[in-house]
């Protein structure tokens, strides 16, 4: 797991590759929850998230419930298929309000 954060702008970026599992929720909690102090705004990337288990989604909700106390905004974009099956799973995608675009079918 890794992620790659940058601020321009007023909005910070995060990159999340790989795994966002109970093995690394401690690390991710470390160094997502920083961003919401360095933009008014906080877009996280998940196109290279191979894997979500439950606390990986948990990380995602308290990442959204720390930026809306701080009065700013949050926002899940690239969502992997392995972010959609958990969000599709739980039902949440609305609750972030963010645009999911569906695979297509592959036929």
């Amino acid at each position: 797991m890794t992620i790659s954060i940058e601020a321009s702008n007023g909005v910070c970026h995060a990159r999340v590759a790989g795994e966002m599992t109970i093995y690394h929720a401690a690390e991710m909690k470390g160094e997502l929850l920083p961003c919401i102090d360095c933009g008014a705004e906080v877009e996280i990337d998940l196109s290279e998230v191979s894997e979500m288990d439950t606390a990986g989604f948990q990380l995602l909700l308290l990442a959204k419930r720390e930026a809306a106390k701080a009065g700013k905004s949050l926002r899940l974009v690239a969502h992997s298929p392995a972010t959609l099956e958990v969000l599709d799973l739980f039902n949440m995608a609305s609750y972030f309000g963010d645009p999911v675009m569906m695979p297509r079918a592959v036929h």
